[in-house]
């Protein structure tokens, strides 16, 4: 069995992910092939990494949902079964939602592990007030966010800083 798990690379605004996962144990694998695409089960990419137990994937769009999983091959080209899907919501997207209370604005986007992010608002895409932080993120989700204050402006804007 093999063991798929992610981290998110360091680089903030980077769109890609690291993987890293165990050895098989018990066989002499010959190197491993990763598979990735949006659904679990539905891999559409696949990448021979040798005998590397480490990848770097790029070019994950932000908001997407990516699922990955590994399998070991032998010498033969054997494969084993695959891992465990393991899923990875690119972080960069904000997302709003629309007025969830008289006078509020709701907004939705995804959280990297590790990294806490503050949501800052503008009139004029010149000036930007912080409105709002997230605690440090200890999962890869979706996080929402609401702006009491939205109702009182004829235009607002928004982004998110990345820390």
């Amino acid at each position: 069995m093999l063991a798929l798990f992610f981290c998110l690379s360091n680089a903030p605004g980077a769109q890609n992910v690291r993987l890293e996962w165990n050895p098989l144990k018990g066989l002499a694998a010959a190197g491993y092939f990763l598979y990735y695409g949006p659904e679990k089960g539905a891999y559409t990419n696949k990448i021979d990494m040798g005998n590397s137990t480490t990848a770097s994937v790029s070019g994950l769009q932000e908001g997407q949902t990516y699922h990955f999983a590994v399998t070991a091959y032998n010498t033969s080209g054997v494969e084993s079964a695959l891992s465990s899907d393991v899923s990875y919501i690119t972080p960069g997207l904000l997302r709003v939602l629309g007025t969830m209370n008289i006078g509020s604005m709701g907004m939705e986007f995804p959280v990297a592990p590790g990294h806490w992010y503050e949501v800052q608002a503008s009139e004029d895409m010149q000036a930007w007030t912080t409105i709002g932080q997230t605690e440090l993120a200890t999962s890869n989700a979706w996080t929402q966010f609401s702006d009491p204050q939205a109702g009182q402006f004829s235009t607002r804007f928004y982004r998110l800083v990345l820390h």
